[in-house]
């Protein structure tokens, strides 16, 4: 077999279809977010970044910096070693105990990314627990549906956020058997939100486990940040509530929040998390400072809400489709792979504004989308000029405007 050839054809087949990822070499510059430099061919250019996961530019916080420079100086650079061996260091200590406080649980975990704490808690679950049925949503994260994979015991898929089918899917099951309900909070390519309060009813009804990701959620909703389940006063209810860092704390890592002995459990005999080196000491202090902070910043949290409104208002105004959203993801609907691509090209290219396009693996093809992340620090300035720039990349592409 030519390998070289089979590699190089199944690229040529993604940028046929349009779906060839290319990245932007960006550097973020600190205290200037959401301005960043973009690194070309042709030398470099400042450019409005609208499309970090960054949502609330924790990652430039001075108190997060702070906590993140006297840890590397105290501690050196990395941990040392997985948990287990020479890793656990006590900024690791203090952060799970400030994530447990956030979540009002016994006890948290500290895992290397979200990712790696959704697949390390699910397949864990599903390899351990007898005879285990995970009931998935059908639009949970490639990290939840690796993780129940992984974990080989018996998996059911309901409709997206549909009760009815969640419902009917668990009357299939004795009371008995042990289940467990794995979904989200907030689904980040819609914004759309879970119906949280009536899928715990119905764990409750026929003895299942429920297991939800807050990844999206943590530190924007809720008074404290606790994530959509604070918000609406259910925070108490979820078996296993999971987050990360890496996103409105600015920072990197994932966790899960739960009973001592479910983290424990977890502990001692997840792969993901027995065998991984831990993070780097300053990183851990860094995120733990940003949870602390943002939980007593709830302002920051509303001015989050009023930009990511004010944009969906003002994109459609224009007569942009944007997608419906409960939330601060505005995602905007271009329905084409190639289009999607042009038009992230041209917005970079001749605007300076820099949002990726999203097509599929991570949305079904035929719903490929732009999708802004509006943060507490971007301007009306900076919107003023989103939509000068997408009022003339629209017209460039012929893309339909609404009357």
């Amino acid at each position: 077999m030519d390998y070289e050839s089979f590699f190089a054809d199944r690229i040529d087949d993604l940028k046929e279809e349009g779906r060839y990822r290319v990245f932007a070499d960006l550097e973020r510059r600190a205290g200037a977010f959401p301005a960043a430099v973009n690194h070309t061919e042709d030398g470099k250019r400042d450019v409005i970044v609208w499309c970090s996961n960054d949502y609330l530019g924790q990652g430039q916080n001075p108190v997060v910096l702070a906590a993140l420079h006297a840890a590397a100086d105290k501690c050196g650079a990395g941990a040392g070693g997985t948990r287990n061996i020479a890793g656990t260091n006590h900024a690791h200590v203090l952060l799970e105990q400030e994530l447990a406080e956030l979540h009002n649980r016994e006890a948290a975990l500290l895992l290397g990314s979200g990712w790696m704490a959704n697949m390390t808690a699910l397949a864990t679950l599903g390899e351990k627990i007898p005879d285990l049925v995970i009931l998935s949503d059908s639009k949970n994260h490639n990290s939840m549906i690796e993780g129940i994979r992984h974990g080989k015991c018996e998996r059911m898929v309901f409709a997206h956020s549909d009760l009815q089918d969640l419902e009917a899917k668990l009357q299939a099951y004795p009371v008995e058997r042990p289940k467990l309900i794995a979904f989200e909070s907030l689904y980040s390519m819609d914004g759309d939100i879970a119906p949280i309060k009536e899928i715990c009813d119905l764990a409750d009804r026929y003895g299942a486990m429920t297991f939800i990701d807050e990844v999206h959620a943590v530190g924007l909703y809720g008074p404290r940040g606790g994530g959509v389940c604070e918000r609406e006063g259910q925070m108490h209810r979820p078996t296993i509530i999971q987050g990360t860092l890496a996103k409105a704390f600015g920072v990197v890592g994932g966790y899960i929040s739960g009973s001592a002995a479910l983290c424990d459990f977890i502990r001692s005999y997840g792969n993901g998390f027995i065998f991984s080196t831990s993070l780097p000491p300053a990183i851990a202090a860094a995120a733990q400072a940003s949870v602390a902070f943002l939980k007593t910043h709830n302002e920051i949290r509303e001015r989050h809400q009023e930009r990511a409104q004010t944009l969906k208002n003002r994109l459609r105004d224009v007569g942009i489709d944007v997608m419906p959203s409960e939330s601060h993801i505005v995602p905007v609907w271009v329905g084409d792979a190639v289009l999607c691509k042009k038009a992230s090209d041209m917005l970079l290219d001749d605007h300076g504004v820099y949002v990726q396009p999203i097509n599929y693996p991570t949305v079904e093809r035929g719903t490929e989308r732009l999708r802004f992340t509006p943060s507490p620090l971007h301007s009306d300035a900076d919107m003023d000029h989103l939509i000068t720039a997408m009022k003339d990349v629209w017209g460039c592409l012929g893309l339909k405007l609404a009357a």
